[in-house]
């Protein structure tokens, strides 16, 4: 067959089924800090979002998540709460967000928003009560404990961002845990009161209309309380430039009664109609276990992530099978959750080119994240190919970046701003921006790519458009096949319908020759390819009968 002929029956315009609207969903993640500034003092905010909410829904996604935008000293940019239940300034204020909503769910998005339920910032009113005394009513709602008896730290634990976990406080003359920054103090997840406030602050945002939480960090949410050291890991595993790295983190988070939690907040989900979502981000070495405990039974969270591609070195056939083996469909398993690039990330057409053509990498990742089972999530920006961008030294904002510079994954990179035209700041903004704009950004702009057929754009709305098409892409399951060289394939079945998805993720072309009764679908990268021969980084969509 001449498999660059593509087979001109369709599927229908949108799969219709009985499960819920986020199984199988396509989530386009916003940072609002970096996608669009209204007022024109170099941040995003609330209001940009809602004005550029159009183009969201034109790609065909069905959600927005939103990263923080809560009441924050921005010392981790959001990620350090001072207030649950209002909106930061610099972003706007509750009437903002309301409007945000409504135009959403007018355009058919659903709205997901971040939770930080592990930490809180040390100028939330919680901590500065916290922190007064050993008898207020809040002195156990953090993690406190006295020092040993040279007055060193309670444990061994340390800290993501560098150092112990621990920091002194002269006003309790005591430790107080923080998994993060200094400034960003751990809750004491197991205290009833801690619980029920958090829930509390989830309430107050879906009774404001928000359709699902994307839980940050949420294994960080509970310690051992005996405060056991940290064991080492063995040498041979990961890269190593915190402290952090050289710990196998059993003790400091993960604990047990996390998954009592979760059922609480999967009870106040589903008290509210409509199929709230709920997904966790989870990270560390023990993740492919706590995703599956915490998604486990139907009486948890809905969906989990983490970061087998956000820190893969290298893209290839046997990580995306490791990922297929991490949720192989069982009896009682929840619903996986896939992304390649987001905020904490190196963008994944930087990481994974290594010399190779950036959009046709972008082009091909866009069709092998929407052929995985689970939900994807696009990351703004992926949705237009761009690569990483480059912050100097002197720009830096990340704490993480700056602090292990240049041993460094970076954020900042990730974070530079949406650019929307090839004008002045790439139509992000009138004044300089609080993270550089990358000078190769504006010519790969939205209003640049919207006239060009050819261009990622096009192509992410026309895979989006098949993902909705197909129930088989949407939520069916997922069958790994053996295929040669560097050949990647994999088959998607539901009811009525059976797909086969092959790429060529290496360097070199590789001998595969498309099974009769195969109709093609969708080719990516395969302009002036002969039978036969699949090109490095093409993919190919078929439909392969039912």
């Amino acid at each position: 067959m001449n498999i660059l002929t593509l087979d001109a029956r369709s599927a229908p315009e949108t799969a219709t089924d009985a499960a819920p609207w986020w199984k199988g969903a396509v989530v386009y993640q916003i940072y609002p800090r970096s996608f669009a500034d209204s007022n024109n003092d170099g941040v995003g905010d609330l209001a940009g979002i809602t004005a550029h909410l159009d183009h969201v829904a034109s790609l065909g996604v069905d959600a927005v998540w939103l990263s923080p935008f809560f009441t924050s000293p921005m010392k981790d940019f959001g990620y350090d709460v001072s207030d649950y239940c209002d909106v930061d300034p610099i972003f706007g204020d509750l009437a903002d967000f309301d409007r945000l909503v409504e135009k959403a769910h007018a355009l058919g998005l659903k709205v997901i928003i971040d939770q930080v339920w592990s930490h809180t910032s040390d100028e939330h009113p919680w901590f500065v009560e916290s922190r007064a005394s050993k008898t207020n009513p809040k002195a156990d709602w953090f993690v406190w404990h006295d020092a040993k008896p040279d007055g060193s730290p309670p444990s061994n634990w340390q800290s993501v961002f560098g150092g112990p976990a621990w920091t002194w406080d002269a006003r309790r003359r005591q430790y107080y845990m923080h998994n993060f920054l200094a400034e960003q103090p751990q809750l004491n997840g197991h205290n009833p009161d801690v619980q029920d406030a958090l829930l509390a602050a989830g309430r107050f945002w879906l009774d404001r209309g928000v359709d699902g939480f994307r839980l940050d960090a949420i294994n960080f949410s509970m310690h051992e309380p005996s405060l056991r050291d940290n064991p080492p890991l063995p040498d041979n595993v990961g890269r190593r430039t915190r402290p952090f790295d050289f710990q196998d983190k059993l003790y400091n988070q993960s604990h047990p009664d996390i998954i009592p939690f979760l059922k609480r907040v999967r009870r106040m989900m589903d008290a509210y109609p409509g199929d709230r979502f709920t997904v966790a981000e989870v990270g560390g070495e023990h993740a492919d276990r706590e995703m599956a405990e915490f998604t486990a039974n139907g009486d948890r969270l809905n969906s989990a992530y983490g970061f087998l591609y956000l820190y893969a070195d290298r893209l290839s056939g046997d990580v995306v099978r490791q990922g297929g083996l991490m949720w192989p469909g069982a009896e009682g398993e929840g619903w996986p959750s896939w992304t390649f690039s987001n905020h904490d990330a190196p963008r994944a057409v930087s990481r994974w080119a290594f010399g190779r053509d950036p959009k046709q990498l972008a082009d091909v990742l866009l069709l092998l994240l929407i052929s995985l089972r689970g939900n994807a999530i696009v990351y703004q920006g992926e949705e237009l190919g761009l690569p990483q961008g480059e912050v100097p030294f002197e720009r830096l904002q990340d704490p993480e970046a700056i602090a292990n510079w240049p041993e460094t994954l970076g954020r900042d990179g990730a974070r530079t701003p949406m650019p929307w035209t090839t004008g002045v700041q790439a139509g992000f903004s009138t004044v300089e921006p609080w993270l550089p704009v990358d000078a190769r950004h504006p010519p790969m702009s939205v209003e640049a790519q919207e006239a060009e057929p050819a261009s990622t754009l096009a192509h992410a709305r026309r895979l989006l458009k098949l993902r909705r098409a197909h129930p088989a892409l949407r939520s069916g399951d997922m069958e790994i096949l053996e295929g040669p060289g560097e050949v990647l394939a994999f088959r998607r079945t539901a009811p009525g319908e059976r797909l086969l998805v092959v790429f060529n993720l290496g360097h070199s072309p590789e001998a595969w020759t498309a099974p009769d009764g195969a109709r093609l679908i969708e080719a990516v990268n395969m302009d002036g390819a002969q039978d036969g021969v699949l090109p490095p980084l093409a993919g190919l969509l078929f439909s392969d009968g039912a």
